[in-house]
C-alpha cells in the first residue's frame, strides 16, 4: 500500500527546483506544474537580452533536471485555482489532488494600471522577453543605418525603467556592448550618439540595498556612459516619445520596463492573505496563513520577520 503523500508543487522557479531537490523521495509523490517545460536560470537573463549569450545557456528542461527522480511527476499546465475544500489545483489540463499545495508562481512586471505604456514597453521577466528584446535591439541596430537624421535620434535612444537589479543590470550590459562590441558589428553606425538611460523613480538606484551599492551601481553606471536619471516617472509612453511626471518628454523607440513587480497570486486562497505587492502572506515555515496544507515560497511568499518587517527581498538568493 503506498503511504506517500501527494504534494502538488505550483512553479519551477529557484523556490520549486529547490523545495523538490530537498523532499525525501520515499515519503513523497510530487507533482511539478509549470506554464513552460524549463526552468529560466532569470539572474542572466539580461546577458540574453544583450546578445552576449545564448537563450539555450540559461533554459533547462525539467524532464533533464529531474529524469534521475523517479516521484516526480511534471505537468504543463496554467492553473486557474485553487479549490480548498476538495483539495484540488484546478488547471487547464485538469485536475490534481493533494495532501500538500506548495505556491511557487513568482512575479510579473507590474505596470500600475497604465495600459498604454504596458502596450509599447519591452519586459524582462523570461527568456522568450530577453530575446524578443534582443531582436528589437539589433532590428533597430539595421533602421538606424537608413533612417533621417530626425529618426536616428529617436532610435538612438534606449530607455530603461526601473533602477533595480535588472535596469541596472541591464543598463551596464547595453553599455558594455555599446563600447566594445557594437561599433565593429556595425560600423556605419556613430555610437557616440547611442544614449542609454536609465530612470528611477526614488533618490537611488539599487534604492532597497546598502548605501554602498546604491552609490557605487549609480558611480560605475555614470563611469560607463548610461545616463542616470533619479526622483523621475514615467507617465505615458505611446512607442515614440516618453512622457515623465515633471513635464519632460524624450524621443525613443525602445522602452524597457523594469520599474515593479507584481506576484502571480492564485485564486482560492483566504482573501486576507493576499497582501500588497500582490504576494501570499505565509508564516515563517512558508504555511499561507489560515490554511494548514498550503503553502508559498520564493518570490510570491511575504514572510514578516524582525529583519524584514516588509517581507523578504524578492532575489534569486532568497527564493
Amino acid at each position: 500500500m503506498d503511504t506517500k503523500k501527494k504534494i502538488v508543487i505550483v512553479g519551477s522557479g529557484f523556490a520549486g527546483i529547490r523545495l523538490v531537490n530537498e523532499l525525501d523521495e520515499k515519503l513523497f509523490e510530487i507533482t511539478l506544474l509549470d506554464k513552460l517545460n524549463n526552468h529560466q536560470f532569470q539572474p542572466l537573463l539580461y546577458q540574453v537580452a544583450t546578445a552576449q549569450i545564448d537563450p539555450s545557456s540559461i533554459s533547462f528542461p525539467l524532464r533533464s533536471v529531474f529524469k534521475k527522480k523517479k516521484n516526480i511527476h511534471i505537468r504543463i499546465a496554467e492553473v486557474s485555482k485553487v479549490d480548498r475544500e476538495q483539495k484540488e489545483v484546478i488547471t487547464n489540463i485538469g485536475n490534481f489532488a493533494y495532501d500538500y499545495l506548495v505556491i511557487g508562481t513568482g512575479c510579473k512586471s507590474n505596470f500600475f494600471g497604465n495600459t498604454q505604456i504596458e502596450n509599447h514597453s519591452l519586459t524582462l521577466k523570461s527568456t522568450s522577453d530577453a530575446i524578443a528584446i534582443r531582436n528589437h535591439i539589433l532590428l533597430t541596430f539595421e533602421r538606424i543605418i537608413s533612417a533621417s537624421e530626425q529618426e536616428k535620434e529617436r532610435l538612438l535612444n534606449i530607455l530603461i525603467v526601473g533602477a533595480g537589479p535588472t535596469g541596472v543590470e541591464l543598463a551596464g550590459a547595453f553599455a558594455e556592448i555599446k563600447n566594445t562590441v557594437l561599433p565593429k558589428d556595425y560600423p556605419d553606425i556613430d555610437f557616440k550618439k547611442l544614449k542609454i538611460i536609465l530612470v528611477e523613480g526614488s533618490q537611488n538606484t539599487l534604492n532597497n540595498m546598502s548605501d554602498t551599492a546604491k552609490n557605487a551601481s549609480q558611480k560605475y553606471l555614470q563611469e560607463m556612459g548610461v545616463v542616470v536619471r533619479t526622483g523621475l516617472h514615467m507617465t505615458s509612453y505611446d512607442g515614440e516619445i516618453a512622457v515623465f511626471n515633471n513635464g519632460e518628454e524624450i524621443k525613443t523607440g525602445t522602452v524597457i520596463w523594469a520599474a515593479g513587480i507584481t506576484g502571480n497570486a492564485i485564486e482560492g486562497l483566504p482573501e486576507n492573505t493576499i497582501v500588497r505587492g500582490n504576494r501570499i502572506h505565509v508564516d515563517r515555515y512558508n504555511r499561507v496563513l489560515g490554511c494548514v496544507d498550503v503553502f508559498a515560497i520564493g518570490d510570491i511568499a511575504y514572510m514578516e520577520t524582525s529583519k524584514y518587517p516588509n517581507g523578504h527581498p524578492q532575489l534569486a538568493n532568497v527564493a
